[in-house]
């Protein structure tokens, strides 16, 4: 890393429903500087959000330490991995263009991490804000909630801090910034949550189009898999696969027995029903299987665990 070092880097990807990018950096450096921390705070944006970002030039002119990078495209997640290959300090905080939280929660999220843990992520536990924005949140984590052992309350959440290594200690690709926690626990890192209030104005409810809520669903089931049957995707393929042609088979077993009794096999539509999905099935289960050995060759080069140090004296008869 160049340039002068930081104790932390705010880092604020700009991408969804920005709000006055100087307006969110006077509100949430405030707390940083009465803490005592040197910071800096890094904004990550598309050329699109030239006008947004435009109000940077005065603060960097007035002496405030403010970047920017502008990046070609690529979504949240993109941005925040350009961020982390570009920050000067050991901890990197996000926060989204647009106001969750209040600002005081950043100095304790910060400490939890210099005291040990990998990341520390805000827990709106004091939700004052609207029904629907709360109704939102709660089926969301109806679906992810048990994916992180009931340990999360808020994965939304987008305020938090961490070591900067942890962006790429943790594959992330697709939008699946927005579920870090998630994806942390499963690589072993240390989460903790730091309950805090939703920012006083943020109450206004939020409702998004059919696409968006599709592409959330369908990135909250990609997510299950990729926690649940990364190792073992025959688990999964072989059970979906394994009811779909057990399936056709009762089918094929009902047309031979009407068969059997008289019944002609000509004009049923069902016939071809059953021939399909047995069809289907043994497919799907051909694909567990070729996932089976993909895993199984590539099983010496990967590590799904992590070793932390003991503090423990090693014993007198150790080898």
């Amino acid at each position: 890393m160049t340039g002068p070092q930081f104790d932390l880097t705010v880092v604020v990807p700009v991408a969804e429903r920005p709000i006055a990018l100087d307006q969110l950096y006077h509100e949430f450096s405030r707390p940083l500087r009465e803490a005592g921390y040197s910071f800096e705070f890094l904004f990550v944006a598309h050329p699109w959000a030239r006008k947004l970002t435009a109000v940077l030039a005065a603060l960097r002119a007035a002496g405030e330490p403010v970047r920017l990078i502008e990046v070609g495209q690529g979504g949240e997640t993109t941005l925040l991995k350009v961020a982390a290959a570009n920050v000067r300090s050991r901890i990197l905080v996000t926060l989204p263009a647009y106001l969750q939280t209040e600002p005081a929660v950043l100095p304790e999220l910060i400490t939890r991490v210099r005291e040990g843990a990998d990341l520390a992520v805000a827990w709106r536990a004091q939700r004052r804000d609207s029904i629907v924005n709360r109704l939102q949140n709660r089926i969301l984590h109806l679906f992810v909630g048990r994916l992180g052992g009931g340990r999360l309350h808020d994965v939304a959440c987008g305020v938090r801090a961490m070591r900067t290594e942890l962006v790429s200690d943790i594959p992330l690709y697709g939008d699946f910034a927005r579920f870090l926690p998630l994806l942390a626990l499963r690589e072993g890192q240390t989460v903790e949550e730091v309950p805090t209030s939703v920012h006083r104005k943020a109450m206004q409810g939020r409702l998004y189009g059919p696409g968006i809520y599709l592409r959330r669903l369908i990135d909250v089931l990609g997510l299950f898999f990729l926690i649940k049957f990364t190792d073992k995707p025959l688990r999964f393929f072989g059970l979906v696969g394994a009811s779909i042609a057990l399936t056709g088979l009762f089918i094929l077993l009902v047309v031979v027995v009407q068969r059997l009794t008289g019944t002609p096999l000509a004009d049923r539509p069902i016939l071809l029903l059953g021939v399909l999905l047995v069809t289907l099935g043994m497919q799907s289960i051909a694909l567990g299987l070729i996932g089976e050995m993909i895993v199984h060759l590539s099983a010496p080069q990967q590590q799904r665990y992590r070793l932390r140090r003991s503090n423990s004296p090693a014993r007198p008869d150790a080898a």
